[in-house]
C-alpha cells in the first residue's frame, strides 16, 4: 500500500487493536475508491462487551492522541460498532454479525471492479 494520508491514525488504531485482544484486524486502502475515508480497519471482538471494551478504548486513544471526538454508532448493542475518526472508519464486530455483512468482501481487493482495473 503507497503511503496513506491516514497511516498515522492507522497505526493509533491497530496498536490499540492489538493492546486489546482484538481479532483478524484487516486494514482497506479507500484512498480514490471513495471520499468517505482514506481507509477502513475491520475487526473482530469475541462478545459484545469486548467489543464495546475495545471501541471505547480507541475513542479514549484517538482523543489522546489530539483527535476530534471520533463519531461513535452502534454502542447499545455493541454486535456493530462503526467509529468514524475523519480520515479513517473503523467497524468493530462480534464475529457472527462480521460474517453476515463481508465488509471485506464489499471493500476489499476482490471486488470485481478492481480485478478489471487491475
Amino acid at each position: 500500500m503507497t503511503e496513506n494520508p491516514a497511516a498515522s491514525s492507522i497505526a493509533l488504531a491497530l496498536q490499540v487493536l492489538d493492546d486489546m485482544k482484538a481479532e483478524d484486524a484487516t486494514v482497506i486502502d479507500l484512498v480514490g475508491k471513495t471520499s468517505l475515508a482514506d481507509a477502513m480497519i475491520i475487526a473482530s471482538g469475541r462478545v459484545n462487551r469486548h467489543v464495546a471494551s475495545i471501541s471505547d478504548s480507541l475513542v479514549e486513544a484517538f482523543k489522546k492522541a489530539g483527535h476530534e471526538s471520533p463519531k461513535v454508532e452502534g454502542v447499545p448493542a455493541c454486535d456493530w460498532v462503526l467509529i468514524d475518526t475523519g480520515d479513517l472508519i473503523i467497524h468493530i464486530f462480534r464475529p457472527e454479525v462480521r460474517q453476515f455483512y463481508n465488509l471485506e468482501k464489499m471493500w476489499g481487493a476482490d471486488r470485481p471492479r478492481e480485478r478489471l482495473d487491475g
